[in-house]
């Protein structure tokens, strides 16, 4: 399907993804670039010929898929590092979980112009991190949700979505408000509401200086297996 993916952040998802391509056999060469040291290691470790770079200036290849898989505070940073590396054939997309302000913010500060950007969602996240806990079916018969606006490229949203679907995803089109609204109630509120509840138990357990969390039951773990999740993604 492709010739050369570069996939930016190698935690879970990134790792997830590169595992999912090589698997299928969707690129024939997939480029990773990545700053820490021990997500680098465990991907060496797993042998599958990815291409590890240091420096997002320094590759020859011409890329037909761009995926960003960081905190999204480091978008607008790596968008510029990488204007340089896009063509009119390059899709570059993200996994982030918020569209609209981040989109509003991208294209105030980059040539949209030269830059095919098509955000995608894929839910298929859980509280572990790391690219130890990378699994190549990790989006089977999960949703994507990739976003289309006014003046989105037809023929790259139809490769992006055919993308997504050969690593098992089912792909839903929407536009970036209805996103947000959507995934801020059914995950930045739990969220939310999550971190605050298990920081309340344990600012209170050192407070009384009792072990009261040992006392919980199925409520609270619940609650905490969420906020166990990476808080600045």
């Amino acid at each position: 399907m492709f010739k050369n993916v570069l996939i930016i952040g190698c935690g879970l998802i990134g790792s997830s993804i590169a595992r999912a391509i090589r698997s299928k056999k969707i690129s024939k060469n997939i480029y990773i670039f990545e700053k820490s040291k021990k997500n680098i290691s465990v991907i060496k470790k797993l042998k599958m010929n990815f291409k590890i770079i240091k420096n997002l200036n320094k590759i020859d290849s011409n890329l037909n898929l761009i995926i960003l898989c960081t905190p999204m505070s480091e978008y607008q940073n790596i968008l510029k590092k990488i204007k340089n590396l896009v063509s009119n054939n390059t899709i570059v997309t993200d996994v982030g979980s918020t569209k609209n302000f981040m989109n509003h913010k991208i294209k105030r500060t980059i040539n949209i112009k030269k830059l095919s950007w098509i955000p995608s969602h894929p839910i298929a996240g859980s509280e572990v991190s790391g690219a130890q806990y990378g699994n190549k079916n990790l989006f089977q018969n999960k949703w994507c949700i990739v976003i289309k606006e006014k003046g989105t490229n037809k023929k790259h949203l139809s490769i992006l979505k055919t993308f997504w679907n050969k690593i098992g995803s089912n792909v839903v089109l929407m536009n970036p408000t209805k996103h947000d609204f959507i995934f801020s109630i059914t995950s930045h509120l739990p969220h939310l509401i999550a971190y605050n509840l298990v920081k309340t138990a344990t600012d209170f357990e050192k407070g009384e200086e009792n072990k009261i969390i040992k006392y919980s039951a199925g409520g609270l773990r619940d609650f905490s297996r969420i906020a166990a999740s990476n808080e600045i993604m």
